[in-house]
């Protein structure tokens, strides 16, 4: 296909061209994203997903029981959610005959148990950095828990974020834990349209976010982890400054000064040749191959950067 530059196009066409040359869960993102081609051609591309490639191999591993995994390195519930998450990651069509087969699957047969918390999956259990992501999962493939909603409401602190360890006492929220949650809000109120009440909450966790220029301790400035600094996929339930820039962009949040450090960042990752590389894998209970070792360039933390970039450059060109 042909490609389409604009003012914005941060990549060159040979960046762009090998993102193109990838799996079909890369190729219809770049082109609804990066390349604006006709929503026909991307929703065709999209199709492919839930047939060939990383989606189809993903499906095609789930067990009668509706779980992924095999118990041995990690627990089924664990493989479970986290082959959900890179499922709605590759955008595999939540309304495609495999994706709707797959959730069923889940949602009749799949429990957070047996022997802790015996509820359906789609229902959640206690920790709201798993429940942020099942709210995401359930809105994103039409299973919405309200009453999971309500619960992540109620577990938000007093500076704005969450954290899997306040019913241990602790009043400081967590970059991991709130960046799930709010990936799970924001695809409550993209399926169920905006309340007040969510948006609200959305709005104090970015200023949590922002206010720390997305990787800053609030107290001394200090980078709170170096390895946010690098960026991951899949990144599991690990927070880094990507996958903080791309939510904020999925969110439609306009860039303000609280993020030009982070971008600058971003920008200094970038390799001589236009592209990304891997930082270094975190363990992974889905378990598939996509791209290989640690410092090799990676289609999905390239097509994030870009259209990071992109959506900074369209509302803030001019930081100075």
């Amino acid at each position: 296909m042909e490609i389409q530059k604009n003012d914005r196009q941060v990549a060159d066409q040979a960046v762009i061209r090998w993102l193109l040359d990838s799996d079909p869960a890369i190729r219809w993102q770049v082109m609804r994203d990066l390349v604006g081609a006709p929503a026909e051609l991307v929703a065709g591309e999209r199709a492919r997903v839930a047939v060939e490639g990383w989606g189809a191999e993903l499906l095609d591993r789930q067990r009668p029981d509706g779980q992924w995994g095999d118990d041995t390195e990690f627990p089924l519930w664990t493989s479970t959610l986290h082959t959900m998450v890179l499922l709605q990651n590759l955008g595999l069509d939540p309304t495609g005959e495999r994706a709707r087969a797959a959730v069923g699957r889940v949602r009749d047969q799949v429990i957070w148990g047996p022997g802790f918390w015996d509820t359906p999956f789609f229902e959640g259990e206690v920790e709201p950095c798993i429940n942020g992501a099942v709210l995401a999962l359930g809105s994103y493939f039409g299973e919405i828990s309200e009453q999971l909603v309500d619960r992540l409401l109620g577990e938000q602190l007093e500076d704005g974020g969450w954290n899997c360890e306040a019913e241990e006492g602790s009043v400081r929220s967590s970059f991991h834990t709130t960046i799930r949650v709010l990936e799970g809000l924001l695809a409550y109120e993209q399926a169920k349209g905006a309340t007040v009440a969510v948006t609200d909450a959305r709005a104090r966790a970015h200023d949590y976010m922002l206010e720390r220029r997305m990787f800053r301790r609030l107290s001394t400035g200090e980078v709170i982890d170096p390895e946010w600094t690098w960026f991951h996929f899949p990144t599991t339930w690990h927070y880094d400054v990507l996958r903080g820039l791309d939510y904020l962009r999925g969110a439609g949040v306009h860039p303000d000064e609280r993020v030009d450090e982070a971008i600058s960042l971003l920008t200094q990752r970038r390799l001589p040749d236009g592209r990304w590389s891997r930082g270094t894998p975190y363990p992974d209970p889905v378990q598939l191959e996509m791209e290989g070792e640690a410092g090799l360039p990676s289609h999905w933390i390239t097509l994030q950067a870009l259209r990071v970039l992109d959506w900074y450059a369209a509302h803030r060109p001019d930081p100075g």
